[in-house]
Parts: C-alpha cells; sequence; structure tokens
C-alpha cells in the first residue's frame, strides 16, 4: 500500500461486534506490525462519540474481550489510528461527518477505503444505495482503478456480514443492489468460519499431502459428518433469531462452506477465483429437493425453555436445531451422504468434520461373538481443539488369539505449535480484505446456489402442517428424533472431538 492512506470505516461502530471482534482484531494485526503506517480506522454510529470517547471504549473493549493482548504502549500507538465520525447512515445528510474527515484523512491523495457494514442486515441495501449517491462508493461501471486491485491506488472494497439475504429471493435483490454499486470484486462477504486455521488447514491437509487423496472418494468413504455444536442459548438475540433459525444461521453459510471445502476438486492455485470456481462446482452438483423431499431428509428441534425467552413470538414454529442429509452428484462422492447437523443449547462447544471410511471387503480375522468392526475414521477439529484426530484397527498384544481395538493418532495445534497462538479468524479475514485477496470471501453465485439448496428445508420446516420441532434438553447433543433419523440407515452420530 505504500504511503497511500487507507481508511477502515466501520458503520455500526459503537455495536458488539466491532467491541468483541474488530477492533480487537486490528490492535492485535497492528502488534504484530501487520498494519501499514497509511491505516486508519474510522467509526461511524449514531451515538454521540467523539474521537476520544470512542477510543476510551474500544480500550475497555480490547482489556475485556482480549485481555491476553493487552499493552499499554501497544495500544497508545494503535490508538492514534482510531477516529470517530458520529452520523446516520440511513438519514439524507448523516454522512456529512464522515465525509469531512475523510477528507482531512486523505488530504490530496487519492486514498483506499475499506467499508465494514457492522449493521442489521436490513440496512444493508439502504446504506449502499446511499453510499453511492453520496460518491463514496464509485458505480460499478467506474473506473479500473477503483475496482478492488491491491496494487492501484484510490480502491474501495466493502465488507458484509451473514445474513446474506433471508431467503433465495431476498439474496438476489441485495446482490442487485450491492452489484449496482459496486464491482463483484470489491465485495467480501465475510463468514468468519472461512477464517479459522483450521477450516484453511483443510485445503492443506487434504492438497498439500498425497496420503489421503487417493482414498478421498466414493470408493473408500461411507460418509461424511458436519457438526457445529455451541453451549450458549440464543440469549438476547431473539429479534434476529426467532425470525431466522438454525437453517438460516449456521447451514446456508459455514456448514455449506465446510462441505465444499471437504467435497471440492484441487483449484490449478491457491487464489479467490479458481477457489472459489471449484467450490461453486459443488454446489452445482448437488440436487436441489423438493419441499416434500426436503421433509424426509431433514429433522428439527428445539432446546427446552426457547418458547419462554424474552423476545420470543407466541407460537413460535423456529428450530434451534437440525440434521439434514444432503448429497453430491458427480463422479467422485455419488452415493456418498453429507450429514450436517447443528444446534445451540447443547452438552459442549466445537465443530468437527468426521470422515467416515467404509470396512475392508473381507475380514481376516474373527471376532469375538457379539463384537463389530469399527472402520477407519478421520475427524478434522475445527474449535475449541483444533487439530486431527486418525482411529484405525490394532492388535492387542498378549492376548488368546486376535483380538482387534481401536487406535488413535491425533494431532493437536495446541501441541505442534506451542508458542503461537491460533488468531481469530476475523484477524485473517480483515487483513486479507486489506491486501485485496477474497479466497476465504463468498461470490455472489455460492451466496445464491448455497439459498437455492437450503431454502427447500426452510419451506419444508416452516409449512403450516409442518410438525413443530421436537424438544430436547439443554445440555444434550439434540433431540432422539435426530438418532433416529440417522440410525434408520444404519449409522449414527459421531464425536470424536480431540481433548
Amino acid at each position: 500500500m505504500g504511503s497511500t492512506a487507507t481508511t477502515i470505516v466501520i458503520f455500526g461502530a459503537s455495536g458488539d461486534l466491532t467491541a468483541r471482534k474488530l477492533i480487537p482484531s486490528l490492535y492485535r494485526l497492528d502488534r504484530k506490525g501487520r498494519l501499514p503506517d497509511g491505516v486508519r480506522i474510522l467509526g461511524v454510529a449514531r451515538s454521540p462519540f467523539n474521537d476520544d470517547s470512542f477510543r476510551a471504549k474500544m480500550e475497555e473493549a480490547i482489556q475485556n474481550f482480549s485481555p491476553e493482548d493487552w499493552n499499554q504502549e501497544a495500544w497508545n500507538r494503535f490508538a492514534q489510528r482510531i477516529g470517530y465520525a458520529r452520523g446516520d447512515a440511513t438519514q439524507d445528510g448523516g454522512l456529512e461527518n464522515l465525509i469531512q474527515r475523510l477528507g482531512e484523512i486523505e488530504g490530496n491523495q487519492v486514498g483506499n477505503r475499506l467499508y465494514y457494514l457492522s449493521v442489521a442486515p436490513q440496512l444493508y441495501p439502504e446504506i449502499v444505495a446511499r453510499m453511492g449517491s453520496l460518491g463514496l462508493a464509485p458505480s460499478a461501471q467506474g473506473s479500473a482503478s477503483a475496482q478492488g486491485s491491491a496494487s492501484a491506488p484510490g480502491w474501495r472494497r466493502l465488507i458484509i456480514e451473514k445474513p446474506f439475504g433471508h431467503n433465495l429471493e431476498s439474496a438476489r435483490e441485495l446482490n442487485i443492489v450491492l452489484r449496482t454499486h459496486f464491482q463483484e470484486d470489491q465485495i467480501y462477504r465475510i463468514d468468519h468460519y472461512l477464517g479459522k486455521e483450521t477450516v484453511q488447514n483443510l485445503l492443506v491437509f487434504r492438497f498439500a499431502n498425497i496420503l489421503f487423496e487417493p482414498l478421498w472418494n466414493s470408493n473408500y468413504i461411507e460418509h461424511v459428518q458436519i457438526t457445529v455444536a455451541e453451549t450458549v442459548t440464543i440469549g438476547n438475540r431473539a429479534d434476529y433469531y426467532d425470525r431466522a433459525g438454525i437453517l438460516r444461521d449456521m447451514f446456508q453459510n459455514h456448514l455449506l462452506q465446510l462441505l465444499c471445502l471437504v467435497a471440492m476438486e484441487a483449484p490449478a492455485r491457491y487464489a479467490a477465483d479458481p477457489l472459489r470456481n471449484e467450490k461453486i462446482k459443488v454446489l452445482d452438483a448437488m440436487p436441489v429437493y423438493s419441499p416434500e423431499e426436503a421433509s424426509q431428509k431433514l429433522i428439527t428441534g428445539r432446546y427446552q425453555g426457547y418458547l419462554g425467552e424474552r423476545g420470543v413470538g407466541p407460537g413460535s414454529r423456529t428450530p434451534t436445531y437440525a440434521a439434514l442429509e444432503l448429497g453430491i452428484d458427480n463422479w467422485r462422492w455419488r452415493g456418498v451422504p453429507f450429514f450436517l447437523r447443528s444446534g445451540k443449547a447443547m452438552t459442549r462447544r466445537y465443530s468437527e468434520v468426521v470422515i467416515q471410511f467404509r470396512c475392508p471387503p473381507h475380514l481376516m480375522f474373527p471376532l469375538p461373538p457379539g463384537s463389530s468392526m469399527q472402520c477407519n475414521r478421520l475427524a478434522i477439529c475445527i474449535q475449541p481443539d483444533e487439530g486431527i484426530h486418525l482411529n484405525f484397527m490394532s492388535k492387542e498384544p498378549d492376548r488368546d488369539g486376535t483380538i482387534l481395538r481401536p487406535s488413535d493418532m491425533e494431532f493437536h495445534y495446541r501441541n505442534a505449535f506451542a508458542n503461537i497462538r491460533i488468531p481469530e479468524g476475523y484477524e485473517r479475514l480483515l487483513q486479507d480484505s486489506l491486501n485485496g485477496d477474497a479466497s476465504l470471501f463468498m461470490r455472489s453465485d455460492e451466496i445464491e446456489r448455497s439459498w437455492e439448496l437450503i431454502e427447500p428445508f426452510l419451506i419444508a420446516s416452516e409449512a403450516s402442517h409442518a410438525p413443530q420441532p421436537h424438544e430436547y434438553e439443554k445440555g444434550g447433543m439434540g433431540p432422539a428424533a435426530a438418532d433416529q433419523f440417522i440410525g434408520r440407515q444404519g449409522r449414527s452420530w459421531i464425536s470424536m472431538g480431540l481433548k
């Protein structure tokens, strides 16, 4: 970026995301020397802050949410980057302070700008349209220097948080608005799961090693399970969550993205377009079920007490748990079911991908009466104990006859990289967006295809004749119906979990 002024403009800067994730992540990048001198951070919100009071709020946020990173000298240096421009992006004249401050920062330069919409999703279209009308966002038909090139001065980039629409129709409408004012390569749709080190390690594990790739197909893999479990309830998020539910909140984005990384082919090079092209090929190979078909491949649940949560509508049918089955109709994966599940108020917080391999076609060793063969399994644990877990069969020593027992090989990030702290997903994604690297961000066709795949499940679960979600106890692993759902095919949920 050289000496060109670069301004990170955070709309909704008085909100929780800025305090918990964005400013702490930028602070850590600065401590690591990864923020060039020309980078400034400008918060925009309706709250009556000035530069000093906003800095004080962010100082408190880092001390509260990232205490292990706190250093007074580092903060004093970083704080000089931070400013505040009070404004309301939804009102005429509401961004005059922002325009003035940008002029002060950039002077006579052609400055770079990274806009971050940390606001309610329903405000995205209005704010982007207003940015366009004020010249803050050059038209999508603008000059080449405004197209987001990492080398061209005066670039404009826009980061938006999920959810990207409420359904397929609204996602398409949002994309139309965004592309009216920004080029597609200027739009960074952020999914913090893709910023996690272990998610990225999925690609390294598959494509930087020859060991497993020959086995990574329907000849050797019997099925795949992807689980994202949370211990928290909806808390104070009822206003959003009761309208969204678990399918919109987790499946349309996080879980489908994980599925793509598991199932995709190797791109020719690690760059945004080749990587995202391979992900969209996976999504395109997945059949779009009818709502009737989807209802047979879906189980929903709701933790006990959900209807009593503050802000939840009376008679709500919103699920807090879901398990579903998807397939991929291509040569590599034809006939391999992918089981996805996610829920709140569960027994422990973890995210895991389990590859269940097929059993040997013939077992030469006699099994004791009543025992069974446990086929090989591979687990990639994404959080909280990041690592890889391989389960295989071994012989028990000094026994009468051949007694088989499952054994484990484990790789733990905390052991292999004991002196390196795993960074927050937002830290990586913010740095990539400043560098113009969109590899870990989602493209519009990915978003729309994901909605196409999930919408039948939404219709099936929200129809007036659909059954109510199955209740489950807080602190459990979901409703018993989910066990029956996967059990009817002779399978069971697997939780290998690294300890």
